[in-house]
């Protein structure tokens, strides 16, 4: 067996980079649930927002516009470190080959979303930079000699031992594994597949908060879910496609059942309100004219430029029968980001010792109350360089990694009518809109099936996914009831 100096759980931008980040001498394993390429930051579309070159006052600005859509929410430390660190993580991932669309003269091309006063947002693939980023790392990551790669393996629990984290216990091939290590990151994504309708992919139940959570590591603002304003709307609940808020950023407007824009009712911002404003106003435009969405509207811009800069979204459409060119897009709120999470300080340490967090998983303090677009990728490098950079620093390797497999008898149930219990309960009660009666009856529901499922606890990745998801369902209840105030993402209207 293999013997390793640091455990990466996760294989979106967080965890590629923080691996690619770690230095020869250290051997890294990278653990996955899934494939290597399903993540939150393979689907990403708009782009990364950061400064290229250096500048005080484009700095400035970014902080500001930040501070702005957060509620002044914002750890200002962190969000310094976030902004003064982005022009040299762009340019990293530029030397790492990531290809991101330039003009005709060779420049970098930079585009405007939601909440930001300037183009800053740098996007590949027209509208597929999350894809592009990744597709040019995992390649890295897989021909890296001292990174390994495990996949379709979950991690079910971290292991503990005087205070501090050494490792993890990890369900693989009819398998439990004790694999221990001097560092553990936790790059695990969001938490989107606890809601009935969601942005991510189904593998996005919040593992990594669950696990952290029960290791009594600090777990802080999970009631600020954002929910994106343009997910592409249809009948059937699950994983939504994303209309990304560049289409608003390069002129996209929108307009209810009604055909009239509204926007101008609610921000001087109009469309490119920060999201949390948009997602509250789309709520209400919909309340008031008795629908269950809305429209977003591009047929005034130059078809072949849509086609070109959008081309994922274009083809998406067209495969529902909406030509954009031609066409008002059916776009609606659904559950897309989690701004809060596992508490890290500005090296990426979390209250337990030697365990580390990035990405949507970790709360690192830069979103305060509500993200602003595109800065979830930028936060994945800032802190996975650090993370990285904090342990190559370390010299005296500590003890190295083993390895202890249990033979487990593997359960085949699936908890289908639990999961769509909690999706269910998620969407109607803690959405967009919460009030302290629902909050309570949520709680009440969710408590029952986490104490059921303590009870009885099962050897497969169905049962863990599922307590994942009540835990985590759990904490952001919690969170909601404790905040009385509407601010960001929390919306109470009691």
């Amino acid at each position: 067996m293999e013997k390793y100096d640091v455990i990466v759980v996760g294989s979106g931008l967080a965890g590629l980079y923080t691996a690619l980040n770690v230095t020869r001498r250290k051997k890294v394993l990278l653990i996955t649930k899934d494939k290597l390429n399903l993540s939150n930051s393979f689907l990403a579309q708009g782009g990364i927002a950061g400064e290229l070159f250096e500048s005080d006052e484009s700095y400035q600005k970014h902080i500001d516009d930040t501070l702005i859509a957060g509620s002044y929410l914002n750890d200002v430390d962190a969000l310094k470190v976030l902004v003064y660190e982005s022009s040299h993580n762009l340019n990293k991932l530029i030397n790492y080959g990531v290809n991101f669309d330039k003009d005709a003269n060779g420049n970098i091309l930079l585009t405007r979303e939601g909440g930001h006063s300037e183009r800053r947002i740098l996007h590949a693939g027209g509208d597929a930079t999350g894809k592009a980023i990744v597709d040019s790392l995992i390649p890295l990551v897989m021909h890296k000699a001292n990174i390994d790669i495990l996949e379709y393996s979950m991690v079910i629990d971290l292991i503990i031992q005087e205070d501090q984290c050494i490792g993890v216990k990890v369900l693989n091939d009819n398998k439990i594994k004790d694999i221990t290590a001097p560092f553990t990151v936790l790059c695990t994504g969001g938490i989107g597949d606890i809601y009935k309708n969601t942005t991510n992919p189904i593998v996005a139940k919040g593992d990594g908060i669950a696990i952290a959570h029960r290791a009594g590591a600090k777990i802080e603002n999970m009631e600020f879910i954002q929910f994106h304003p343009t997910a592409f709307f249809n009948k059937e609940t699950g994983p939504r496609f994303l209309i990304s808020e560049a289409m608003r950023g390069e002129g996209g407007t929108l307009l209810n059942v009604e055909g009239h824009r509204f926007m101008h009712k609610y921000h001087l911002l109009l469309e490119l309100a920060p999201r949390d404003i948009v997602s509250q106003s789309i709520y209400r435009e919909m309340y008031d004219t008795w629908s269950d969405h809305v429209y977003l509207d591009v047929r005034h811009l130059d078809p072949n430029f849509l086609q070109n800069r959008f081309p994922t979204i274009y083809n998406r459409c067209l495969e529902n029968g909406i030509d954009i060119t031609k066409d008002l897009i059916p776009v609606s709120p659904v559950e897309h980001f989690s701004c809060g999470g596992i508490v890290v300080d500005l090296k990426g340490e979390t209250t337990i010792k030697n365990l580390f967090a990035s990405g949507e998983c970790a709360d690192s303090g830069v979103h305060g109350a509500n993200r602003l677009a595109s800065n979830s990728l930028l936060e994945c490098t800032v802190w996975g360089r650090r993370i990285a950079k904090y342990i190559n620093e370390l010299d005296t390797v500590l003890d190295r990694s083993s390895i202890v497999e249990e033979e487990v008898t593997i359960s085949n149930y699936t908890y289908r009518d639990i999961r769509l219990q909690i999706k269910d309960i998620m969407e109607r009660y803690v959405g967009i809109v919460r009030t302290e009666k629902n909050l309570i009856s949520a709680k009440e529901v969710i408590s029952k099936i986490l104490n059921d499922l303590k009870k009885d606890r099962k050897s497969c990745m169905a049962y863990f996914e599922l307590l994942n998801m009540a835990t985590v369902s759990m904490i952001i209840i919690e969170s909601a009831l404790n905040r009385k105030e509407s601010v960001g993402c929390h919306y109470r209207i009691d």
